[in-house]
């Protein structure tokens, strides 16, 4: 929905900036927990971390989407490639976004057990649904991680050059400072 607003409205800014640092920082300790020897002191503590954080930005991810859906939002500026693009983007960061919160969860419940959220709520597990499901899954959800962490490298990038090349409002609308 898009009507002349002029800035993401607050909870949409909080939910997107809170989601890139939950993006980053789950990905940063993703990369640090393999390398994690047996022996670590964050060999068990640092997946529990890694899980609960990536269930809570699943379920902030579906309340940004249906925010989204129900609320205005400005309109995209630039050339026509840039928001066609800008669009195809968006739509492909919810896209990996769900393969990796889906690869998770078979990763993490392929033995049945299910998935303690901060020991505030447990999501039951699925068991093994399919052979090999932990390896297979955990390719996917590397990989996706990392296209994930690509495009929103290119994201962020896009919105810094509208904002000192073109200087448009791209980057202060999601600040709340648009003009």
């Amino acid at each position: 929905m898009e009507t002349l607003v002029k800035s993401y409205n607050l909870p949409a800014r909080v939910m997107h900036w809170l989601s890139a640092l939950c993006i980053i920082g789950l990905f940063a300790v993703g990369l640090w927990m393999v390398d994690l020897s047996y022996y670590s002191e964050w060999y068990r503590t640092a997946p529990h971390y890694h899980r609960s954080v990536g269930i809570l930005l699943a379920i902030l991810t579906v309340g940004r989407i249906v925010w989204k859906h129900v609320t205005a939002s400005p309109k995209v500026e630039g050339s026509r490639f840039e928001v066609v693009a800008a669009k195809a983007a968006h739509s492909v960061m919810y896209l990996l976004l769900l393969t990796i919160f889906v690869s998770g969860y078979l990763i993490s419940t392929s033995d049945g057990r299910g998935i303690e959220v901060f020991n505030w709520f447990t999501v039951p597990g699925a068991g093994e649904l399919f052979s090999g499901q932990s390896d297979i899954a955990g390719e996917i959800h590397f990989y996706a991680a990392w296209a994930v962490i690509l495009i929103a490298g290119l994201h962020a990038v896009a919105a810094l050059k509208h904002h000192f090349i073109d200087k448009d409002n791209t980057l202060r609308k999601m600040l709340g400072a648009s003009k």
